[in-house]
């Protein structure tokens, strides 16, 4: 069983910032934050990038997980549809193979794809990460996850954190997320249950320890 909840008290995203610039160096490297579906992952991930930047123009970028969704095509002919967002629906071996060629820094830009939440397809090739950026900002539900498809990407991780949100909060927060996207009621509950909450639940009780816990 891993114990994402144990270790290091938690810190704030300031600490957070202190920590990745640290890091900071000629050499790229690469952060990774994990936490449950709306937890704010991608907030956080937008912020600290802005931060880097400030301080180091045009050297962070984010690559989102999600961006390695399977497509529909493949979900629909796997059953696996109605769980699209579970671990088992992302293609592991794709994001590995990316991230081991952010980490090669040999001069390449990498093109990477990005998630359209407005149609719920990946569009492949839709970021570029060029030679200059420094500081990649990986982030995604289940980046720490305990798993073996998942846990080849660890070796990439020169720094992980995982945000911790309470599962009241988490649940107003994507209730708020599908009303926006015109979910009624109905459909609303059967995408909570049967999906983002069981999703929230394996995150919280199945990541390993990261190096920072972020409040």
């Amino acid at each position: 069983m891993a114990d994402a909840a144990a270790g290091p008290a938690p810190v704030s995203r300031e600490e957070f910032l202190r920590h990745v610039l640290g890091l900071a160096g000629d050499r790229r490297v690469i952060v990774a934050i994990a936490g449950s579906p709306g937890s704010g992952k991608s907030t956080l991930a937008d912020w600290l990038v802005e931060e880097l930047d400030a301080r180091r123009p045009g050297a962070a970028a984010v690559l989102p997980m999600d961006g390695f969704h399977f497509d529909d095509l493949v979900l629909n002919a796997r059953g696996h549809r109605p769980r699209k967002g579970a671990p088992h629906t992302f293609d592991t071996g794709g994001l590995a193979a990316t991230l081991a060629r952010l980490a090669a820094d040999d001069g390449a830009e990498v093109a990477v794809p990005v998630f359209d939440r407005a149609i719920e397809i990946a569009r492949a090739g839709a970021r570029i990460i060029g030679p200059a950026i420094r500081t990649v900002v990986v982030e995604g539900n289940y980046l720490l996850l305990d798993d073996p498809a998942w846990a080849p990407l660890r070796r990439h991780f020169d720094l992980t954190a995982m945000l911790e949100v309470p599962e009241e909060i988490l649940r107003r927060r994507l209730t708020e997320r599908w009303l926006g996207f015109g979910y009624d009621p109905e459909a609303l509950e059967t995408k909570l249950s049967g999906n983002d909450l069981p999703n929230m639940r394996t995150v919280l009780a199945n990541s390993v320890r990261p190096d920072l816990r972020i409040a």
